[in-house]
């Protein structure tokens, strides 16, 4: 009576019959990389548990379970990874994912009337996924890591004080560069897919012009002085056409780099973060930073980048102090803390 009957028949198709279908709508969807994750995640985790299961014979404590099973499998390959010494990882990631494909097959099955709910989606033992620690530099450590890095210097001093990705970086071209705005249009971006690259839009999907320091503007003119305008700014030492390779993360240029400048362990992703924490001292605001690093809204660079802003409450309670305490301020209290004695002395400024 309600329209929620399906027939049981529709629900004897199993999970890897529909699976091709909705890889399919991903691959046209989402950008080349996200897309190999989510094939991955589907190949690695998802077929060889549920691929021969029928949907309809799909329940909460089975989905449960198997998602306790992938908890305890990183539990102990992370335990193994820590006794070699090596990279450790939660593996957060990747079970959400693998999650992630499985309810996102099942919510088209639902949407094609071959179940009445999506089950994977109840589920209340998902990892919570660790937000990783940013790395900033100061414009010292910059200075050095750049001067160490050889041919890649200018590279670096872009992605540190422009804040663009690494794919947007290495797909910039000449005629990106307005020399006399002293912007750069970012437009495109370039990922790398095993040995080759695809290029596509930005990840933020929108085209963003970024100010570029003019110290850096500068050393940008002389390095594509003889450049047509359809080259690429950065590319590959070997090939002018291709694009520059990401560099072997153990010992690689910018590895080599990082150890011989003596700065803090980071990654090139990390001289975005830098870059953010630059422009904050600079005096950026909220607004500002958003447009520079490509965010759709300032909430987005505010949960990212809250950290950087909790001078911007010292100087409230600087600022509220100065005007409130009648003078008595300096006497009572001190940065980030402030007493009632001190905040209100007068009846007006009370009721103010």
């Amino acid at each position: 009576m309600d329209g929620e009957y399906v027939a049981p028949s529709l629900g004897r198709i199993t999970v890897a019959e529909l699976a091709p279908a909705w890889l399919r709508g991903k691959k046209a969807a989402t950008a080349p990389s996200n897309y190999r994750t989510l094939d991955a995640a589907w190949r690695n985790h998802v077929e060889p548990r549920w691929g021969n299961v029928r949907i309809a014979d799909i329940s909460l404590e089975a989905v449960e379970a198997w998602i306790t099973e992938m908890r305890i499998a990183a539990m102990e390959k992370a335990e193994a990874q820590k006794a070699k010494g090596g990279k450790v990882s939660d593996g957060a990631t990747t079970i959400i994912r693998a999650h992630g494909v499985l309810a996102g097959i099942l919510d088209a099955a639902v949407k094609a009337k071959r179940l009445p709910k999506n089950l994977a989606r109840g589920v209340e033992n998902l990892p919570d996924k660790k937000k990783k620690r940013h790395v900033y530099l100061t414009s010292a450590d910059v200075q050095r890591l750049a001067k160490q890095s050889g041919q890649h210097e200018l590279f670096v001093l872009v992605l540190a004080y422009c804040g663009p990705r690494w794919g947007e970086v290495i797909a910039l071209r000449v005629r990106d560069i307005d020399f006399r705005r002293a912007r750069i249009t970012v437009a495109d971006n370039a990922v790398q897919l095993g040995v080759d690259h695809a290029e596509g839009e930005t990840k933020g999907k929108e085209i963003r012009t970024v100010p570029v320091p003019r110290f850096i503007l500068e050393r940008l003119r002389q390095h594509v002085k003889e450049k047509p305008r359809d080259a690429l700014v950065f590319p590959h030492p070997e090939d002018p056409e291709k694009y520059l390779t990401r560099p072997k993360s153990a010992d690689g240029w910018f590895a080599g780099a990082v150890k011989r400048s003596k700065v803090q362990p980071i990654t090139p992703h990390d001289l975005r973060h830098t870059c953010a924490s630059l422009a904050v001292s600079a005096g950026a605001n909220v607004l500002a930073l958003a447009r520079l690093l490509g965010h759709k809204d300032a909430k987005e660079t505010l949960n990212t980048y809250a950290d950087l802003f909790d001078d911007d409450l010292d100087r409230v309670a600087s600022a509220m102090d100065e005007k409130y305490s009648g003078g008595k301020g300096s006497a009572a209290t001190s940065v980030g803390s402030c007493t009632c004695q001190n905040l209100v002395t007068e009846p007006n400024q009370a009721a103010a």
